[in-house]
């Protein structure tokens, strides 16, 4: 069931998110950051996003930056 524009809490949105995606919310000065690890990753973040709480990715999310490879 998707909720309307508003509805739904920022914080509960980014808990969702992270739950069902492989991803994190980081937080620079209090705002949320999300960090994927592909852009196909994002792609379904962010329509999961749209079609479950109506917003835009962006207005959960200050940014989202794409996840760095670990230092060998």
């Amino acid at each position: 069931m998707a909720l309307n524009r508003g509805a739904a809490d920022q914080d509960y949105i980014i808990e969702q998110v992270v739950q069902l995606f492989q991803c994190r919310a980081l937080w620079s000065e209090g705002r949320p950051c999300l960090e994927y690890d592909s852009l196909e990753e994002l792609d379904r973040v962010s329509e999961y996003v749209r079609t479950q709480f109506g917003m835009d990715l962006f207005d959960v999310f200050f940014t989202a930056v794409e996840s760095l490879p670990p230092e060998e």
